[in-house]
Order: C-alpha cells, then sequence, then structure tokens
C-alpha cells in the first residue's frame, strides 16, 4: 500500500471520527444541533452544565423486564377502538381526580419503575371509582420494600412493581418533607434544573431501608392502611389497543429507551434525534393527541415540575418510538369502602 494512499484513509478516518463526536449533551451547542436538525420539538436548557453525568444516568432506573412475557396481555374490542376520539387527555373524562395532574420527583434514585408505578395505580383508585375514592400510594413503600422488584435506586422491573401491589399491597405517602400519608417519600428533590436552591445532584444516593411501620401522626396501623391491585396485566403493543385502555381504565406504566437528547425536551413532540443511549426508564403514559400533524402520547415524568413541559412529554406515538408501546404495564385496583 502507498504511502499516499495510507495518508489518504488517515485523513478519512479523522474526518469521520470528528463527524460523529458529538458535544457535551448538557451543553448550549449540543442544544443548537438537536434544534437545527428536527421541527416537531423544542430542546433548551433543563439540567444545569455542572450536573453529573452519574446523577442522569442513574434517573434511568427500568431494568430489561422478561417478566413481561408472563403477564396476561389484554386487548380491547374493535367497536371499542373505532370509538376512540383523535386526542384524550384523561383530566378531562376525570375531572375529579386531582393527582392526574401530579409531577413527583425521585430525586437522585433510580427508582423511575416505582414511580410509574405508584404514579398510575394512585389514579386507577380515582379513575375507576369516578373520582368517589382517592388514595395516594406510596413510592418509598414499593421502594424500599419490595424484595423481588430489583436494586432499588439502583433500578427495579416495572412489572413486578405491578404484582408486589397485588400481592403484599402498598400503604398511602405524600411527597418529600409533605406529611401526608403512611410513608412519604424520604428522598429530597435535588437540583435537577435551572434554576433553583435545592441540594447539588450526585447520583450517590441509596435506597431507604423498609419501615414497615406509619410515620408519627398517621393514626392509621401499617397494615390496615394498605391497599391492593385486584388484577395485574400487560397492555398488547399496538397503539390501539394502548389507547383504548388509557381511555376506559385511565394512566398506565410503560418503559422506554432514554437518549441524552430527551434531556434537553421543553415542548412539541419528541422524536430522538441525536444522542447517545442513556438507559431503561419508566413513566406514567396519561393520554394521546395529534400535534402539528405529528401523533403523540401525552407522558408524565418524575423528574418534577421544573423539567420539560411542567413535568410533562408528547413522545411519537405509532411507531414504537425508543421502545415506548412494547412494555405498557397496568391493574385493576382493589376498591373498599371508606
Amino acid at each position: 500500500m502507498s504511502l499516499l494512499r495510507v495518508s489518504l484513509i488517515a485523513l478519512l478516518y479523522a474526518v469521520t471520527v470528528q463527524t460523529i463526536e458529538l458535544p457535551h449533551p448538557l451543553s448550549e451547542e449540543f442544544i443548537e444541533l438537536i434544534n437545527a436538525k428536527q421541527t416537531t420539538w423544542r430542546a433548551g436548557r433543563n439540567f444545569p452544565l455542572t450536573t453529573p453525568m452519574k446523577h442522569i444516568k442513574k434517573l434511568m432506573g427500568a431494568l430489561p423486564d422478561e417478566n413481561l412475557k408472563k403477564l396476561p396481555v389484554v386487548t380491547h374490542k374493535p367497536e371499542v377502538i373505532a370509538s376512540l376520539p383523535d386526542n384524550f387527555d384523561p383530566r378531562d373524562k376525570w375531572p375529579n381526580c386531582p393527582t392526574l395532574n401530579e409531577i413527583r420527583d425521585q430525586g437522585s434514585c433510580g427508582s423511575c419503575w416505582a414511580f410509574g408505578a405508584v404514579e398510575a395505580m394512585t389514579d386507577r383508585v380515582c379513575t375507576y371509582s369516578n373520582g368517589t375514592k382517592h388514595f395516594h400510594f406510596s413510592a418509598e413503600d414499593l421502594l424500599s420494600c419490595c424484595p423481588i422488584c430489583g436494586l432499588g435506586c439502583n433500578g427495579g422491573m416495572p412489572t413486578l412493581a405491578w404484582e408486589y401491589w397485588k400481592h403484599a399491597g402498598l400503604v398511602s405517602g405524600g411527597n418529600y418533607n409533605s406529611s401526608q400519608g403512611c410513608r412519604p417519600y424520604e428522598i429530597p428533590p435535588c437540583e435537577h434544573h435551572v434554576p433553583g436552591n435545592r441540594m447539588p445532584c450526585n447520583g450517590d444516593q441509596s435506597t431507604p431501608k423498609c419501615k414497615k411501620t406509619c410515620e408519627d401522626g398517621y393514626n392509621v396501623n401499617y397494615k390496615k392502611d394498605k391497599r391492593y391491585g385486584k388484577h395485574v396485566y400487560s397492555v398488547k403493543s399496538q397503539e390501539d389497543h394502548i389507547r383504548a385502555e388509557l381511555f376506559q381504565n385511565g394512566p398506565v406504566e410503560a418503559a422506554f429507551t432514554v437518549y441524552s437528547d430527551l434531556l434537553t425536551y421543553k415542548e412539541g413532540v419528541y422524536k430522538h434525534t441525536q444522542g447517545d443511549a442513556l438507559g431503561g426508564h419508566a413513566i406514567k403514559m396519561v393520554g394521546w393527541g395529534i400535534e402539528k400533524g405529528t401523533k403523540y402520547w401525552l407522558i408524565a415524568n418524575s423528574w418534577n415540575t421544573d423539567w420539560g413541559n411542567n413535568g410533562f412529554f408528547k413522545i411519537l406515538r405509532g411507531e414504537n418510538h425508543c421502545g415506548i408501546e412494547g412494555s405498557v404495564v397496568a391493574g385493576e385496583p382493589l376498591l373498599v369502602e371508606d
């Protein structure tokens, strides 16, 4: 091989490497790159540039979940699917269910698998009772006391979170520092976002200890406070069946792959545009719609209201984008008389 040819190959390799090397995912350059490459959504700053990527990667706590295959699969009738509207927001159908508006904060802990579950469970007590019953399930109780779910703050499996709800039950619990319910969340919100006055995020949060007692001042016994699931299932991995499930029964939990461009989401319908995969993330899927001709799912995240569009985001619907339609889990609550 001639020296000239070797030099040309080396030059081509250098140019290729330089072409695929991206700016830091929290940098202004990366945000500008995303906004220049797509038109369905707008990127902006959500995280301080100084936020450790270790912390951000830990937020992705949905572990690979082989148990999904073991759950019964729910499908919906063609006539139900045919009658579904083009746009659906559950807050319109169930106006007396305030937690449909709620955005929680998982803090510096990979507890998204627990949050997506208890958020949907909480909503479903309300939707199944047509707004007459309310119970705020404790993320703390699920995160710390489920021995089969996974690794606590280092990740867990959504299907096993729902199975635990069915078989062991979960107590009530509000958000950090709320003093609400039996076991409020004890991990503080950290400074995911800009601007703010919370403690810095470091990604080093350990899983809280399982305490089978309610906090002082809550006058219900831990065991008596528990509420259970009646049935747990997955939803067929097709757009129309997921829509029918949301419309008839309320929010579900879903998991998908997060790429670094999602960190910058501000508004619009997210489509993965650029950046590396950071891990699996579980969220609460609430509704759907069409924006400027692009179909989307409406998602509630658990990174506080400072992130994204007041804590919510929209993601491309109908193409299993980032795997969002491939692992939908839900269940029916066992309603009890107050």
